[in-house]
């Protein structure tokens, strides 16, 4: 099947940072914990956020989009009273980064998200202000509505959950593992009517997200720039490897974005 990529860059205009195109190039094993991945390389990831309450407890995940907003997950429960976005982190126990601390002045979920099937698994993060672009701290680009995603092509997630479905540990540094794309059809044949056209299904194939990885990225790389297919949603309550996890499916989700953007 034809792979078909808008990739539309969301950086403002001035910036040098054009979505999706890392200054700090990824490096990832097998192109092959998060449960069984491994450390990323520091700053190749400059999307990715921690989304972290008052005490520095990190929570969830985020994507960068543009200067003013993160996307994340719906079951995060984020709280613009309460909680906060941390750009540009990459090592937890390090006090030396260069990082960003982004009050959050909006938090809008998708109407139609439902707690109860994780159908619509999405929320944007207005920041109180905007980003500062730099080689660490950059947005991705988002999946266009009529992007094809074709089962079996390699994407990355990264985060910093739980390293296992049996233990609470989880990692100092960023964790990205590599997992391919399962197609509708096999993912039902495991999880049955819960897939809904909302939902994109990856792993199963010895690594997987686990609790803490929620709201992060999905990526695919097309043309040199890293695209956000898919939002950590669902999956086994002990992070199987071998199970497909479900992310929300970016490109169902790309209009009401855009949507909520232009207009907020």
């Amino acid at each position: 099947m034809a792979l078909l990529w808008t990739l539309c860059c969301l950086a403002f205009i001035g910036s040098a940072y054009g979505c999706g195109i890392p200054a700090i190039k990824p490096s990832v094993s097998n192109y092959n914990r998060i449960v069984n991945g491994e450390n990323a390389v520091p700053g190749s990831w400059p999307w990715q956020v921690s989304l972290q309450d008052g005490s520095g407890f990190h929570f969830c995940g985020g994507s960068l989009i543009n200067q003013n907003w993160v996307v994340t997950a719906a079951h995060c429960n984020v709280s613009p009273n309460n909680h906060r976005a941390i750009l540009g982190e990459y090592d937890r126990s390090s006090n030396s980064e260069q990082l960003q601390v982004k009050t959050i002045s909006r938090a809008i979920t998708h109407p139609y998200w439902n707690p109860n099937t994780m159908d619509y698994d999405i929320t944007l993060l207005k920041l109180s202000s905007p980003a500062q672009f730099h080689a660490r701290i950059s947005p991705v680009c988002l999946a266009a509505t009529n992007d094809v995603l074709p089962s079996g092509i390699v994407c990355v997630t990264t985060g910093w959950g739980r390293l296992s479905g049996t233990t609470n540990a989880t990692p100092a540094r960023l964790q990205q593992v590599a997992l391919p794309l399962v197609t509708v059809a096999a993912c039902k044949q495991y999880w049955g009517a819960q897939i809904t056209d909302a939902m994109i299904c990856a792993g199963g194939a010895g690594a997987s997200s686990c609790q803490g990885d929620s709201g992060g990225p999905l990526v695919c790389q097309k043309g040199g720039a890293w695209t956000l297919i898919g939002i950590v949603s669902w999956g086994t309550r002990n992070c199987n490897v071998q199970a497909p996890a479900m992310y929300a499916r970016v490109t169902k989700l790309r209009s009401w974005i855009d949507q909520i953007v232009a207009t907020n």
